[in-house]
């Protein structure tokens, strides 16, 4: 653990918090701080948790993996999410957890986790700091199994809107447009996505219902991948894929070549509308892997990743 979260207070819960209860407490009025308030100085924690295999073999198969022993990096994430929710709904979180968008995800297996194993995930928030396009905060994760740290994570996020006091004003062609997105797990990027320059290896066609079926078994039930009724209601003309989805779906597909330690990181670009058809493409060089989810005629980019394998020394533990 860093020397700087050694004081910082510990929130200990009985048990996993739900997702849909910190949505509708983030929709109840509060005065917030904003760019300029204070991130909570506290880490919320759920000690000795059982995982529940039959969950994890419903979420194998909506993302396409093999139900194995061990998990991938996106199922931890999957656990602690509730975590991240709690603290951003909660009244002294400055930014409205309704307005931010998942831009952002790197996750570290330190080594590989079976499924029957106890769980003790924490979370806390970090780095409230400007974007061009508004502020931005990450959301950082830890598992560890006894006192050995096994799995860390950051989720950074975007409050599209107002930045920070001292922040750099953008220049022109840094200037936000476009329609806000109230999402937690899509973005539109202000920036030209590129192809990466090979042919996909992969066509998913997508249902109009996975939303749901994800939902079902990461409790992720935020309203704007449930149906197109519910995601017109944030501006979207269908429901849109969860971008953890998509994330872990990209894992499967390289689920063969996956060493047993890893670090990944992900960039949320455009929202994939539901229903719809993606190809995915990957390329290896060098020890690290690329990979992108992009449109089927690769005009639009959903995801760009890297995969990296865990090297013994110089890795980084981002402690929470």
């Amino acid at each position: 653990m860093a020397q700087d979260q050694l004081d910082v207070d510990v929130e200990l819960l009985d048990g996993l918090p739900s997702v849909g209860v910190g949505i509708a407490r983030a929709l109840v009025p509060a005065k917030r701080g904003g760019p300029n308030g204070h991130l909570p100085e506290r880490r919320v924690m759920v000690a000795a948790l059982e995982q529940d295999a039959e969950r994890f073999a419903a979420y194998s198969r909506v993302c396409g993996f093999t139900v194995r022993d061990h998990v991938p990096a996106t199922w931890l994430h999957v656990l602690t999410f509730p975590l991240q929710v709690h603290l951003m709904a909660a009244q002294d979180f400055p930014l409205g957890l309704a307005g931010l968008v998942h831009v952002a995800n790197s996750m570290t297996l330190h080594r590989p986790v079976g499924i029957d194993e106890e769980v003790t995930l924490s979370s806390s928030a970090a780095d409230l700091r400007g974007h061009r396009s508004g502020t931005q905060v990450d959301l950082l994760g830890e598992a560890r199994v006894g006192d050995e740290v096994v799995w860390t994570g950051r989720s950074t996020y975007l409050a599209r809107g107002k930045r920070p006091s001292g922040s750099p004003e953008p220049t022109s062609d840094e200037a936000v447009g476009g329609q806000q997105n109230h999402s937690q797990n899509a973005r539109e990027t202000d920036e030209t996505p590129t192809k990466m320059g090979v042919d996909p290896t992969a066509l998913w066609r997508l249902p109009a219902g996975l939303g749901r079926d994800y939902a079902a078994v990461s409790g992720d039930v935020n309203p704007i991948h449930l149906s197109s009724l519910t995601a017109k209601a944030f501006g979207f003309p269908r429901a849109i894929a969860h971008g953890m989805w998509t994330h872990a779906r990209a894992l499967a597909a390289l689920e063969g070549r996956l060493p047993p330690a890893y670090e990944v990181e992900v960039d949320f670009r455009k929202p994939v509308l539901l229903p719809s058809t993606v190809g995915f493409a990957s390329s290896h060089a060098e020890g690290q892997t690329d990979f992108q989810v992009a449109s089927k005629d690769g005009s639009r980019v959903h995801l760009t990743g890297s995969l990296r394998p865990l090297r013994a020394s110089g890795t980084q533990h981002h402690s929470t």
